[in-house]
């Protein structure tokens, strides 16, 4: 296979994976896949949490995609597929793990808008702790923060917790 053809399958990979992403984190894990991704919206009491499962289990797919396209005389293009989807889940990393949730730690600061915009509708999916009224499941593409709040207000705000400010305030005025 061709370097551009490579790269083209590679970059229409990691494009595929946030389609793929999403639709795993809407209707697996919050769905029958709570179970493990329950841990992911409750406080963390250590350095992992269940749903780091889902980490090794996407993966299996790139482990096994990389070593028959290089290794085992597969079609090469697999292992184009398997770097695209290992370099989503690296991407994948970064934003979520490092820049959202500080599971790493680092000076980084949002500051162009589209960070901005990510990395705010990612904290509006986590303001509901529930199975159900989540919203934006995407991660490298997001609805606007203001469409998002006025989705979670047209719910009734069911399930959304109270801004820990809010919270740290009430118990102030007691």
């Amino acid at each position: 296979m061709s370097w551009p053809a490579g790269i083209l399958l590679f970059l229409a990979t990691v494009a595929f994976m946030e389609g793929f992403a999403y639709v795993m984190h809407r209707w697996v894990m919050h769905g029958p896949g709570w179970f493990l991704h329950e841990s992911h919206h409750r406080p963390r009491t250590g350095r992992f949490e269940w749903n780091d499962l889902y980490g090794v289990i996407f993966a299996i797919p790139s482990i096994v995609l990389l070593l028959g396209g290089v290794q085992l005389g597969w079609w090469p293009g697999f292992a184009w597929i398997g770097a695209g989807i290992a370099a989503y889940g690296a991407i994948y990393f970064g934003f979520h793990d490092v820049i959202v949730h500080e599971r790493v730690r680092t000076r980084y600061l949002p500051r162009s808008r589209y960070m901005k915009r990510i990395v705010q509708a990612h904290r509006l999916h986590h303001a509901v702790g529930t199975k159900h009224g989540t919203v934006s499941f995407g991660f490298l593409v997001a609805p606007r923060p203001e469409a998002l709040k006025a989705e979670l207000k047209r719910r009734g705000r069911a399930g959304v917790r109270a801004p820990r400010a809010a919270t740290a305030e009430a118990f102030a005025e007691d």
